[in-house]
């Protein structure tokens, strides 16, 4: 996974020469203040470049095409520092395909009441500015961020930082390539979906490779490099001596060995597998997954690539940010009148870095697939504010669907359940949320995340020009309705 400190995030100002050069100058200065101040700032995990005023239809066409094919750059971030007849923009947004932030800022934090003239204000006219550029944005109906506050406060700084964080999940997620180890679990539908149209629509390669790609790596695996991180594992979990001492956890170092190889010879970036084709392999991969998701690749349980392929641009925007990202599951309720709750899990694939407390490497029997019994990690996960998304191929569109929920430690121990978990409330109420994600299509699988929050993935929605569902605390069934009804006609007009 690529470091956040290697992406760039360009910062442009626009202007014009109606004001005189010396305005001009002091319009480059403070831009460049500006910049430097945010590309040192501890909440932007990217790098901040200025790149200029730009006063003529030319220079912004020249910026946006630069923009588009420098390959370190994942955005560009837009200030009207003074007023900048937006009619100059329309050329050079047309073609502009990376994402864009306006940052509706000044210089001033405050106005300078005894001096203010009116060399002042022509010179500081971000109040009007930003709106002629933002009407020309809406005008040729291109989404983006928009942003408004002072630049050297920490909740401006924050917005920008998370947006950065997104632009990065969306710039890897269109570079990405994804292995399906097998297919799909059979005859299941929402893990389907048309790879061909996501390929169009995000830019991600999807393609098939039999088990046996994978078990020829495996085999060939040493005894040396297995007992190398046999020690590893018995350095970073708790392991029972009988589990340390027996073949099934080599087999599944051996499985975790050449899984990393091959993908990391493939230049994949996430993947996905299925209990029903493991052919050739001694057991489905269990601690292997957890770790190469704790490392950042992408996991889909059943051959869900699309889960997978979220999950991937997930920890790239989680980079640094505490609560941990995994593939979930909703497994089971507690239907409670008083409280009811719901504990995801899976059969094995639980992300390790949403764990609190010990984490505990096991083997039990997997009641599916046929194969021997898998090593994993089992752990509790962490409480606190959290989502879950899915995206679902709707047919004529796809579709992101987000529940706000709390994570909450659960009640009693759970001693026989031989798997990682999550307990969480779903907002507004598991009745309503679970009606709610029903009616929209929602899959069983999901990105759980306690990194990112609702935000980022509205930003990233835009950025993919994707329709977004959200069931939060405010979420009423009715409206929900509508809301559906509404983006039907809207996805077939638009």
């Amino acid at each position: 996974m690529t470091d956040l400190k290697n992406f760039e995030i360009w910062f442009v100002t626009g202007s014009q020469h109606l004001y005189g050069e010396e305005t001009l100058r002091n319009v480059a200065r403070h831009s460049e203040e500006i910049a430097k101040a945010l590309d040192a700032s501890a909440h932007l995990p990217v790098q901040v470049k200025y790149k200029g005023v730009v006063t003529t239809p030319d220079e912004i066409f020249k910026v946006c095409e630069e923009v588009n094919n420098a390959p370190q750059c994942i955005g560009m971030v837009a200030w009207m520092h003074t007023f900048s007849p937006a009619k100059m923009w329309i050329s050079g947004l047309q073609i502009l395909r990376k994402p864009m932030a306006h940052f509706h800022t000044q210089y001033n934090d405050e106005i300078p009441w005894s001096d203010i003239d009116m060399d002042f204000m022509n010179e500081n006219q971000s109040a009007h500015g930003g709106r002629e550029f933002g009407f020309m944005v809406s005008r040729l109906r291109k989404n983006r961020k928009v942003i408004v506050g002072h630049w050297k406060t920490e909740a401006a700084q924050k917005q920008l930082g998370n947006w950065s964080r997104v632009a990065a999940g969306w710039h890897a997620f269109q570079n990405l390539k994804l292995a399906r180890i097998g297919d799909n679990m059979r005859q299941v539908a929402v893990t389907e979906g048309d790879k061909v149209e996501a390929q169009m629509k995000f830019g991600f390669q999807v393609n098939t490779y039999g088990i046996g790609d994978v078990v020829a790596y495996v085999n060939q695996i040493t005894d040396a490099e297995v007992e190398d991180l046999i020690k590893v594992y018995s350095d970073q979990y708790q392991i029972a001596s009988d589990v340390l001492s027996g073949s099934s956890l080599r087999d599944s170092a051996r499985i975790e060995l050449g899984l990393r190889a091959f993908l990391t010879e493939g230049g994949f970036g996430a993947y996905t597998d299925t209990f029903e084709d493991l052919h050739g392999m001694k057991q489905l991969p269990g601690i292997a997954t957890q770790r190469l998701m704790a490392d950042g690749y992408g996991f889909g349980g059943e051959g869900d690539w699309k889960t997978s392929a979220l999950v991937y641009a997930s920890k790239v925007m989680a980079q640094g940010l505490d609560g941990g990202t995994s593939f979930m599951e909703d497994y089971t309720y507690d239907f409670r009148s008083s409280r009811s709750r719901v504990l995801g899990s899976h059969m094995l694939e639980i992300c390790p870095t949403i764990a609190e407390g010990p984490v505990r490497c096991e083997v039990h029997p997997l009641g599916i697939g046929g194969k021997e019994d898998p090593a994993r990690l089992v752990f509790d996960s962490g409480a606190g504010a959290a989502i879950n998304v899915a995206m679902m191929d709707m047919g004529n569109r796809f579709r992101l669907l987000l529940n706000e929920v709390d994570a909450v430690k659960p009640e009693h121990d759970l001693p026989k359940l031989p798997v990682a978990r999550v307990l969480w409330d779903p907002k507004p109420n598991l009745e309503v949320a679970a009606q709610t994600w029903i009616l929209g299509g929602g899959a069983h699988h999901t990105v759980y995340s306690r990194a990112l929050n609702t935000q980022f993935f509205e930003d990233f929605a835009d950025m993919a020009d994707i329709e977004l569902l959200v069931i939060d605390g405010d979420t009423k069934v009715r409206s929900f309705k509508d809301n559906l009804r509404w983006n039907e006609v809207y996805y077939h007009l638009f």
